[in-house]
């Protein structure tokens, strides 16, 4: 993640950088120069996750009160020195990085086969060295902060990029998180939450200023660094010939220092010594071997400039213009225009960027990811707009927005912004640009790299309309842009589905209807178990249902219909290409409603038509009145075991008790009692049955999201209904064959709740052709393999998971599809 051999770097080299900060007294003097403003810190969530994962057990599906309990603490200790928080989560993979996703999961793979290896040699949890966050912690830890009354968003891109935009634009005391990029954007200081003590409120300050001072640079050149060293848009092996010409022409190498860091000196000197020399002059493919990787090259470096900044880098010829929608962007000068620029010694001070795309908004309101247009919030909601996109390009506005890239050169680009008043706005960054050229900002520049080679600039169509460049343009210019293709064409329903994306309401759904592409990490699963299918095969039919919903599908399983792209981690995938997967036709009583009516109907018989097709999409519509007869927090429960054991014939009694008991004793156990429990060992098998359930109530998540939210987010949340600790407890006491008795701990009051809960599920596979047995008379009848002879037709579909031919599911893997009959593919 961030900057390769940064993080080393600066640990090893450039201690110095960092420096011991108290975030109380911080506030302080914050709240002392900017009376009425509250301290605020920008979280990146995703960098957090294992460090407020804080319970000892993670092997087994998760402690999820626990984990909870944990960040209700650490919430409520910067609430108590008056500090909000406000919280990013990743929204969807940017195409540029989806080979580094790809690499991180495959390492990923490697890691949990390693964990199952050891758990089959010492029937133990491994040590800390090993830890893998459980499945769903980034799903579920959204929802848990919400509850919590935090604010948090979801992102539209890779959410660094919107973290520092926030921290940017709102003057915040900085960014926590774990990635070496925050080293590079010009933004708030980047705090680390690794070295946060949460006791004293104190941690470590990496100062980018003090970084650029080591190795001789401006602020403007750490986007070229990073490039050049490798990040996550340009391979680090794309420019590891060059890094090693620079090392051996470097005249001050240090003994003491590694080879990585003396790398990093020498490539930082080339830049400061040679590349230097040419700045204006020349462009950058002419002074660095860039070759065919010129534009991802442009493009890695554009990646980290924020709205309304822009890089000196970017060469092009003084004295032209450039027409955007028959609007003059020319150069003027404005002597005023000089804001701060954020350093490392006062975290208060911080330019403020005034960029708006709102026409009902304020010019001094920066951008708008709120629905709601709060002026504080990161991005707009409309489905049209793109959140890479720092401005509007409306033809009929008359604001103009001058940008000026130096605080000496007093350059000004009008822009245009969509608005009736004519105003003048100016925004200045960066002190280090040379004053004798144009820049180019951070859109202008996607506007300009060819875009017929990567995906992602499909979808940016609308930042580009009627360029027209006056001038000789060195950097490369791609086919004509075209207007982003989503997969509906309602706006409003697209509007919704943002909204509630970014209000990090719903889960995959905006991905879904959006761009078709969603994609799902790894899962503790056991790649040598043949008897438990994997868990991104099992919920495959209910997915399938939804793409049904949301994109509307043909009315049997033979025509072609839209297709969705599923990065799923599951055993065997290579992942080099996404699973296709067509949506699957449901049964819904009374017709399958439109979204409209789902998601806009507050009607109380449209309540009752949004849990009819949550059920419809698990294929329980006939259980229907059993399930409503549940009492809360069991119906999601309920559902998700009905499903189950109606998809995995492995499944046995045993594991249906176990699911059971663990559900109703948790209600009465407090969260010490939970961290006390203590297991006689841990098992494989329920290890990855854990993992399964955790699983099924993300695709609750999506499911509830897609229908309009039929059941309160409570009814799935795992802390409500399951802890992973006390399901291994009664999984081994079940195992042993121990009375329900015992599995209840002798409370009577809940035994009558279990018999009730049982005979739900039991009754319900029953109509399913599903009888629910022990395991020693499962033994004695099947033969280790998923999906039952005979199977009725809904359990078959286009490429999912119940084969109803009982084939091994392993077999679904790449390279050996057992549904070639059938019109999905491989894309």
């Amino acid at each position: 993640m961030g900057v390769r051999g940064l993080q080393g770097f600066v640990g090893s080299t450039c201690p110095h950088i960092c420096t011991v900060v108290n975030l109380k007294e911080l506030a302080e003097q914050h709240r002392t120069r900017h009376p009425g403003c509250t301290p605020t810190i920008v979280v990146d969530a995703m960098c957090c996750l294992r460090y407020w994962y804080t319970p000892e057990s993670w092997i087994c599906g998760g402690q999820w009160r626990e984990y909870f309990s944990a960040l209700q603490d650490f919430v409520k200790t910067f609430t108590a020195v008056g500090i909000k928080l406000v919280f990013f989560f990743d929204g969807m993979v940017e195409q540029g990085k989806r080979d580094e996703w790809v690499r991180r999961r495959l390492r990923n793979s490697k890691e949990i086969a390693r964990i199952f290896h050891y758990l089959k040699a010492h029937r133990e949890q491994p040590g800390r060295n090993m830890f893998f966050i459980p499945s769903g912690l980034a799903i579920f830890t959204r929802f848990a902060l919400k509850t919590l009354g935090q604010e948090t968003l979801c992102s539209l891109q890779e959410a660094d990029y919107e973290v520092a935009s926030y921290g940017l634009r709102h003057n915040c005391l900085g960014i926590l998180g774990e990635d070496t990029d925050y080293l590079i954007y010009d933004t708030c200081p980047y705090l680390s939450i690794s070295e946060l003590c949460l006791e004293s409120l104190s941690t470590v300050q990496l100062c980018r200023e003090k970084l650029c001072e080591s190795l001789g640079l401006h602020v403007t050149d750490l986007p070229l660094l990073a490039c050049l060293l490798g990040n996550d848009v340009v391979p680090e092996g794309m420019f590891e010939s060059f890094r090693y010409r620079c090392l051996s022409s470097y005249t001050s190498v240090k003994e003491n220092f590694n080879k990585k860091a003396n790398m990093i000196l020498a490539v930082s000197d080339h830049i400061a010594k040679v590349l230097h020399m040419h700045q204006g002059e020349k462009a950058l493919e002419e002074m660095l071997p860039l070759g065919p990787n010129k534009a991802l090259f442009y493009k890695g470096v554009a990646s980290y400039l924020l709205p309304g900044q822009q890089s000196p880098w970017f060469f092009q010829k003084p004295k032209g213009e450039m027409t955007l929608n028959k609007q003059i962007m020319s150069v003027s000068s404005d002597p005023e225009s000089k804001p701060e620029v954020p350093m490392c010694t006062d975290p208060e001070s911080k330019p403020e960027v005034p960029m708006c795309t709102d026409p009902e908004s304020k010019p001094e309101v920066p951008m708008c990811t709120d629905p709601e247009s709060k002026p504080e919030v990161p991005m707009c909601t409309d489905p049209e707009s793109k959140p890479e996109v720092p401005m509007c390009t409306d033809p009929e506005s008359k604001l103009q927005v001058s940008i000026c890239a130096d605080f000496e050169s007093k350059q000004e680009v009008p822009m245009c912004i969509d608005s009736e008043p004519k105003q003048e706005v100016s925004i200045c960054t960066h002190p280090e640009s040379k004053p004798e050229l144009p820049m180019y900002t951070y859109s202008e520049i996607k506007q300009k790299l060819p875009l017929g080679t990567d995906p992602e600039f499909k979808l940016e169509a609308s930042m580009s309309t009627n360029l027209e460049i006056r001038q000789e343009d060195p950097i490369p210019m791609g086919p004509e842009i075209k207007q982003p293709v989503t997969m509906i064409s309602d706006p409003e329903i697209l509007k919704i589905a943002r909204t509630h994306h970014v209000q990090a309401e719903s889960y995959l759904v905006y991905n879904i209807v959006s761009s078709g592409e969603i994609e799902c990490s790894n899962t503790l699963e056991d790649e040598l178990d043949q008897a438990l299918p994997s868990q991104a095969f099992i919920y495959r039919p209910v997915r399938q249902r939804v793409y049904s919903l949301l994109l509307g599908g043909s009315e049997d399983d033979t025509s072609a219909g839209p297709t969705v792209k599923e990065w799923f981690v599951y055993p065997g995938n290579p992942l080099k290409h996404p699973d296709l997967v067509r949506p699957l036709p449901m049964t819904v009583p009374g017709g399958t409603p439109s979204l409209k009516i789902l998601w806009l109907n507050q009607e109380p018989e449209a309540q009752a038509r949004r849990l009819d097709t949550l059920l419809a999409c698990f294929n329980l519509s006939s259980s229907k009145e059993e399930l409503q007869a549940v009492e809360s927090p069991f119906k999601a429960l309920c559902c998700l075991l009905i499903y189950l054991f109606v998809q995995v014939d492995t499944l046995c009694l045993e594991d249906l008790q176990a699911f059971i008991a663990q559900a109703l004793c948790l209600q009465g156990k407090s969260t010490a009692q939970l961290v006390n429990l203590q297991l006689d060992y841990v098992n494989p098998r329920a290890v990855q049955l854990g993992s399964l359930l955790v699983r099924g109530l993300t695709t609750l998540a999506l499911v509830n999201s897609a229908c309009g939210f039929p059941w309160k987010a409570s009814e799935f949340m795992p802390w409500n209904v399951f802890d992973g600790k006390l399901f291994h407890q009664k999984y081994l006491h079940s195992e042993k064959g121990h009375a329900v008795e015992v599995l209840l701990e002798q409370n009577r009051s809940r035994l009558t709740k279990f018999h009730n809960l049982k005979a739900v599920v039991c009754k319900a596979c029953l109509k399913e052709n599903r009888r629910i047995v022990g395991r020693a008379h499962w033994d004695s009848h099947h033969t280790g393999r998923w999906g039952r002879q005979g199977s009725s037709s809904h359990r078959t579909s286009s490429g999912y998971s119940r084969s109803g031919q009982g084939q091994p599911w392993r077999d679904q893997g790449p390279g050996s599809r057992q549904h070639e009959h059938d019109q999905w593919r491989r894309y």
